[in-house]
């Protein structure tokens, strides 16, 4: 295995990266100075900064119920991060797409480069459901607005929305194939509504089911 890829696959650091790690003299395999593109074999010693990489893992797939308040991010600069609630040993895990700090819900988290391209490239059209609460209620051009696109500065925005029985806010069922940056809230926004609650319950062919918020569950690898 490239050594790119294996320091990959045991630190959950992007490959690009560990290039420019090797470039600054930074790694070692078998306490030399290694270079761009070596092979690594089993039993190799290989290290940055001086300290010794654990062999990588088998491919894995888990699935968290992320709650409120949690970064999906390493460094939470302060904030509580998803990898508090993992253990030690998943910190190399990378996910599949985001969800903001203010919302909850399914998130899939991986070692297996191919499967998460798979599951996040827009080409696949993976479909992902999120349980939404808008302030108050959906108008009724509002509804056809969603279903022609909604004019963001990054593009249009579709989303495909059944409204749910409620009181005075609005309960909706959102399914959508894209994954822009808060695109459900900014889409809202641009028509007028605040989006206070916002949780995935699917992703794809994985759901969330009966995961308590903050747990999480190895996922087969389909």
């Amino acid at each position: 295995m490239r050594i790119n890829a294996y320091l990959a696959k045991a630190t959950g650091i992007s490959r690009r990266q560990i290039d420019k790690l090797i470039q600054q003299g930074r790694i070692t395999l078998n306490d030399k100075e290694a270079s761009v593109g070596m092979l690594v074999k089993e039993h190799d010693n290989v290290k940055i900064d001086g300290h010794s990489v654990n062999t990588p893992t088998d491919n894995i797939l888990i699935s968290l119920n992320k709650p409120v308040g949690y970064v999906v991010s390493r460094n939470g600069q302060g904030a509580k991060t998803i990898y508090d609630l993992l253990p030690k040993n998943f910190y190399n895990l990378k996910p599949i797409g985001r969800l903001d700090k203010d919302s909850s819900g399914l998130l899939l988290l991986t070692n297996d480069g191919k499967l998460a391209q798979s599951l996040s490239h827009p080409s696949n059209q993976k479909i992902k459901t999120y349980q939404v609460i808008l302030d108050h209620k959906l108008k009724n051009e509002d509804k056809i607005k969603l279903k022609k696109g909604v004019k963001l500065v990054d593009g249009l925005s579709y989303l495909k929305v059944k409204i749910m029985p409620s009181g005075f806010s609005e309960s909706l069922i959102i399914d959508m194939e894209e994954g822009r940056n808060r695109q459900i809230r900014r889409t809202f926004k641009a028509l007028g509504y605040i989006v206070t609650d916002l949780h995935r319950i699917s992703f794809g062919q994985y759901k969330l089911k009966n995961l308590s918020s903050g747990k999480w569950r190895k996922e087969d690898l389909k």
